[in-house]
């Protein structure tokens, strides 16, 4: 795979260029060494491309997982406690399995203050890293900057239906504006 686009969101792009140039080496040549025909094995179930072959967004994750674990990227937990609020009077919450409810970064490097996420799911998803749940890291201390990993439009359309992309991504957040709370972020578009 390759980055073929950029976006520079709140200073993004200079915040990675001065502080995080060799970091930003590290997962540039994960990308790269990403070799996306691997990973067109989902046989679409989809009316409109009944039977086509995909790429799986499930499994590309976990190429990122494994390329960027060689250079000590990797998973950040933050456990939630929502103790915020009151419940109503009569109200119980259900607890599910004795699991803690979090929060997490898919990569965070030791000693980096440096963020980033992989997103090949609805655009939903891409504007809460970006507009919430890297603020909430950054408020946390965590990081201070963040990648944000977009499919392009055209690699989105070899995947299932839903699937956002880069050109949207960028559009809405150039239209958005920044707010005060707002981390620098450069998004990445990258294609097979």
């Amino acid at each position: 795979m390759r980055i073929v686009a950029k976006y520079d969101f709140n200073g993004g792009k200079a915040a990675v260029q001065n502080k995080y140039t060799a970091e930003f080496a590290q997962i540039e040549a994960a990308i790269n060494a990403i070799d996306s025909t691997l990973y067109k094995t989902k046989e679409s179930t989809e009316k409109t491309m009944m039977g086509r072959m995909l790429f799986s967004p499930v499994e590309i994750n976990k190429a990122f997982k494994r390329e960027l674990a060689k250079t000590g990227w990797s998973n950040h937990k933050v456990n939630c406690d929502y103790v915020h609020g009151e419940y109503l009077e009569g109200y119980t919450p259900a607890k599910k399995n004795g699991m803690k409810p979090f929060r997490d970064m898919d990569f965070v490097k030791q000693g980096v203050k440096l963020g980033v996420e992989v997103q090949f799911g609805k655009y939903a998803f891409m504007v809460y890293n970006v507009c919430a749940k890297m603020t909430i890291f950054s408020n946390m201390g965590l990081i201070d900057t963040g990648i944000e990993i977009v499919p392009v439009k055209n690699f989105a359309e070899e995947m299932s239906t839903g699937v956002s992309y880069f050109e949207q991504f960028a559009w809405d957040l150039e239209h958005r504006g920044t707010s005060n709370i707002d981390i620098p972020v450069l998004i990445l578009g990258i294609d097979a």
